[in-house]
């Protein structure tokens, strides 16, 4: 009862979401200057405009005599700011507040240490705004593709509470565990994908190029061609005069998914749920969810989010359909208060385990540390399964391979042993 009182209290005081504030664009600029010893120096800085750059070299001790802003018309593509490097980021970012280091000096530090000019461009932007007086949480709420409303609002809470270097650090595990398990899940559904593709493309090769050659030395036989020869040769002609028609209806095939799945909601919900049914790889995505769910849930509750708010965190980090409307049920239910494990259980979508240590944290008010340990606990099946399913796969595979390509090769000189057999 002084649980489901606890958790009450904090589904009470729900945050208002944060507004999003206008971008301000920052350009490179190259400068050179003297220091205060009169030495000449120089270099490339992120900045809005040459008088604020002015102004924040001169702090430093730099007069600047020359500053012309960097063109980019030539200038290769930059590399765009990954998830992954959000993760690294915000590590960086907690060690070095930790240590004692001023947000704003840690900022810069983290900017001119990158070798990204887009991330290096973020974070001098945040790092002004800052600067200028503006909140952390504000700050990283102005760029929205790159910090979600999850990422903001726990910066917020560590900002309120005074545990912003702790609250970053569990942030900085939060995105370190999630891109290393979405990597996982990209290994086992890629790899086959990739080997297949090439092996198709290796079978296309030979169909074209290598399987007329044997044609025209098979017309100066004579003789009836093996049934087996005759279908490859077949389908060596009618590849050769369609191979365009082909060639587009693959590009119009990949061009209309591409455009369902960013188009339309349905598709994606029905490729959620078709995802979970499908055998092996099913069970990875499944208990990926789980983990994910348990993670994020951990994390907010954790950094003193109350549990609604956290709910609807969670729901946003789904990344499946069937799990975002199971969220959403258990949101509802825990606002009419009930217990999140008895929640969790009506849904019929969780595993045991995971309903019943999320039971055992709201009896024990660890109700963070045991989703953390569920976590954890499916994170290491992730990895175990997605290890076993690469070795399992390898042999299938090459399996895929020799009958493809050894297939045509039997096809093209069965009729050469043939001919050997009747001499």
């Amino acid at each position: 009862m002084a649980q489901q009182a606890a958790v009450k209290k904090r589904t009470s005081s729900v945050a208002k979401p944060m507004k999003k504030a206008k971008v301000e664009k920052v350009y490179p600029f190259k400068w050179e200057g003297k220091d205060r010893a009169g030495n000449k120096v120089g270099g490339e800085i992120q900045g809005a405009n040459s008088a604020l750059i002015k102004a924040q070299l001169r702090k430093q001790g730099v007069l600047v005599t020359k500053i012309n802003k960097k063109s980019t018309l030539f200038s290769a593509r930059a590399k765009k700011v990954k998830p992954l490097d959000i993760a690294f980021f915000t590590r960086q970012l907690a060690t070095m507040m930790a240590s004692g280091v001023p947000i704003v000096q840690a900022l810069d530090i983290i900017a001119e240490g990158t070798g990204n000019p887009n991330f290096a461009k973020l974070i001098t932007t945040i790092k002004n705004d800052v600067a200028a007086g503006n909140t952390l949480a504000a700050s990283l709420a102005k760029h929205p593709e790159h910090f979600d409303d999850l990422f903001c609002n726990l910066v917020e809470s560590g900002e309120q509470s005074g545990r912003l270097e702790s609250l970053l650090d569990r942030i900085a595990t939060y995105k370190e565990k999630t891109e290393a398990l979405k990597a996982k899940i990209k290994k086992a559904m890629t790899y086959p994908i990739a080997v297949i593709v090439v092996a198709i493309i290796v079978t296309a090769i030979l169909l074209l190029k290598v399987v007329p050659q044997f044609e025209t030395v098979f017309s100066s036989f004579g003789a009836d061609l093996p049934a087996f020869t005759l279908m490859v040769i077949g389908l060596s002609k009618w590849l050769q005069s369609w191979w365009f028609v082909l060639l587009i209806a693959i590009i119009v095939v990949g061009w209309s998914y591409q455009n369902l799945n960013r188009r339309s909601k349905a598709f994606r919900d029905a490729q959620d749920r078709a995802l979970l049914k499908a055998p092996v790889v099913g069970e990875i995505i499944y208990e990926a969810a789980v983990a994910r769910y348990a993670r994020t849930l951990s994390t907010t509750f954790a950094a003193g989010v109350p549990l609604v708010q956290a709910l609807d965190s969670v729901a946003g980090a789904a990344g499946n359909v069937v799990f975002y409307n199971a969220v959403n049920k258990i949101k509802q239910d825990v606002s009419a208060g009930t217990q999140l494990n008895f929640a969790m259980r009506t849904t019929n979508i969780f595993p045991t385990l995971a309903v019943q240590m999320a039971g055992i944290g709201e009896e024990s008010g660890n109700l963070d540390g045991m989703l953390e340990k569920v976590a954890d606990y499916y994170e290491a099946e992730v990895d175990n399964k997605v290890d076993n399913l690469t070795t399992l796969l390898e042999p299938m595979i090459m399996s895929i391979l020799g009958i493809l390509v050894g297939g045509l090769i039997i096809a093209m000189y069965l009729p050469i042993f043939q001919l050997g057999n009747v001499v």
